[in-house]
Formats: C-alpha cells, structure tokens, sequence
C-alpha cells in the first residue's frame, strides 16, 4: 500500500509498506478520507513522533475490508468513524471514565501507525458506526468536530440566551461556533487573523467577527470562549474576551512558553472567570458521547463541514503541501487527502 512516512521532522517519504492484517479483535479500514489536524503541523515539521518511522495521521474515516478472528457485529463494506486514541483501560483515569487523561495510552498517527495509508488495522473498541448515507470526508472529519464539543463541555456548557466566543476560526473553532449555535447561544463572537477565516465564521454562524488586531476595540463578552490557536496573543486575548464569571477552555497546543500579561492575570482574577484546559475529545462509555452526538448531527445535517474543506488532494500530494505549511505560502482551512 501507499502510505506517508515521517522518518524525522521534515523528512516526510511517500512509500510502499506492507498493508495490515487484521488481528483477533481488529477490522481492517481501507481508508477514504484523512484530514491534517493541526497538531501534526509541529509534529511532521518541528518535534517529530514519538518514535520514528511512523505512519502517521489520525482523523480519519474508511470502510470495512477485513474482519479479525471473534469480530463480530461490523460488516466488510460498512462506513466508519475511527477514535484515534487507544486507552489503556487500566489507570485510574480510564476506570473513572476520563479516558483523555489516560496514563499509558496509545495513539494512531504518532505512537503507531495512522491514516496517511491506503489501510490501517484498528481495534473493534475504537470504531463508530457512521451514518452510511454521509459523506466519508465528514466522518473523517468527526475528531475535531469531538474536540470542539468536548470544549465547550469541560466549560460548562451553553444555555439558550447566552453568548459564546472562539478564539481561532480553523476547523475546531468553525466548529464550536455551531456546537454554540446548537446549544442555543444568540450570540457568537469569532476572532482570528484572517478576512478569509471570519468569512467562513460568518457561515458557521457566528454573528460578531472581529479581526484579532481589533479586539481591544470590541464590547461584546462572552460567557464561553473556546481558544483553539495557542499562541500568547491567542491565549491572552481569550480570557480578555469572557466577561464576568465567564468561561474559557483552552484547545490550542502551544509549542514555545506561554506568557500571561498582568493585564491578563488581574481581568481573571477580579473578574473571577474560570481557565479550563481541554485535551482531546473522549468521554464514557469510550469514546464518549462527544464522538456520537457529532456523528448524529452530520447525519442529520445539522452540523456542516464541506463550507471549511480548502483541500482535498490526493495522497502523493501530501510532501508537497507540508512543505508549504512549513514556508507559509498556503491559505488553507480544512485539508484533506484521499489514500
């Protein structure tokens, strides 16, 4: 099979490698879609995997080819979603059920390998059936639709009548805007860098788009604010955007320290607004309502996704386009290969 290769940061090899076989307990996915998330921007260009080589990519979807001994219940040809963490069932977080903080956990894409291949061998455990009748890019897309909402969870959640912000209108801040709108905020504040990204905010729903420059000028606080950048202006700029006793969960994973103002730390602190940290998507039982609340909503269309899709390449194309994301010379939202 065809399959992306990192053997060190930026020394990313289109290969031939052996497909997988399925073992007992496992099906084997032939992959249909697989999308960049942005964790593996510092992953396959700055910090390398866990351990290398290693196939990596993990939002992914794909059908049934091949079932293992004793699997029962999936059938070849069945369209699924994939949860790419692999827990260990066995700390004391994975007994309370708080699987994202499992202590010994596996992980498609940058402890084994992923889904920038043509076929990946994946435990029953970690498959969800999908809505057959939708289109295999959402469900490759279900991971960071999951993030979001896990998100906004861990901040406690909407009510009707309130008023959310995003920080950051890449895919897991498109969509919180519409997890927000869903839950029934009236309001929605989007901030980022970019006309073209506050364009596609504005089609996620967001009804106050403020470019990041500008934020000091802007009135409108929020009683949820989703930071999903993670960077010091990112970080600081969301907790400046919650208003009084309001809530700000952070996705972004920062690369270098982060630095709070004093500015930052005294509107916190008197204004007593809660800092909540948000890591992955998983919930009980594994992989969490998170993962089938999304795939309701793609199957019902309430949530959309094919509004943030920039690209959607072949396979061969992937070197290529990481190597412009290195150079920042790509205006991208939502990338996608076909395996």
């Amino acid at each position: 099979m065809r399959a992306i290769v990192l053997h060190a940061a930026k020394d990313i090899q289109l290969e031939e490698r052996q497909a997988p076989v399925a073992r007992p307990g496992e099906v084997v996915v032939k992959v249909a879609s697989v999308g960049v998330c942005g964790s593996d921007l510092p992953r396959m260009l700055v910090k390398g995997a866990w351990k290398m080589p290693l196939i990596t990519g993990h939002e992914f979807s794909g059908h049934i080819t091949e079932l293992g001994e004793g699997v029962s219940g999936w059938e070849k040809g069945e369209l699924v979603a994939i949860a790419p963490l692999l827990p260990c069932y066995d700390c004391d977080e994975c007994r309370t059920g708080n699987f994202s903080r499992c202590k010994d956990y596996d992980y498609f894409g940058s402890r084994r390998d992923g889904a920038y291949a043509e076929y990946v061998a994946v435990p029953t455990a970690n498959l969800l059936k999908a809505p057959q009748h939708v289109d295999p890019r959402a469900i490759a897309m279900t991971d960071p639709a999951s993030i979001a909402l896990h998100a906004i969870w861990k901040a406690g959640g909407m009510t009707v009548g309130q008023t959310g912000g995003v920080m950051g209108c890449g895919p897991i801040g498109l969509f919180a805007i519409q997890w927000m709108r869903i839950m029934g905020a009236s309001q929605v504040v989007a901030v980022d860098v970019s006309e073209e990204k506050l364009a596609l905010a504005r089609e996620a729903g967001a009804t106050h788009c403020v470019l990041s420059g500008a934020l000091a000028e802007n009135t409108v606080k929020a009683d949820v604010v989703i930071e999903a950048v993670g960077l010091d202006a990112t970080i600081n700029g969301a907790v400046m955007l919650a208003g009084p006793g309001g809530h700000v969960a952070f996705i972004g994973i920062p690369v270098p320290d982060v630095k709070l103002s004093n500015a930052t730390f005294q509107y916190f602190l008197r204004q007593e607004i809660s800092l909540h940290g948000s890591w992955n998507s998983f919930g009980a039982p594994f992989p969490g309502p998170q993962w089938t609340t999304t795939l309701e909503k793609f199957g019902t269309g309430e949530l959309k996704w094919e509004f943030m899709i920039s690209h959607d390449l072949d396979l061969a194309e992937l070197p290529e386009i990481f190597r412009r994301f290195d150079a920042k010379d790509l205006h991208f939202s939502k990338v996608l290969f076909r395996p």
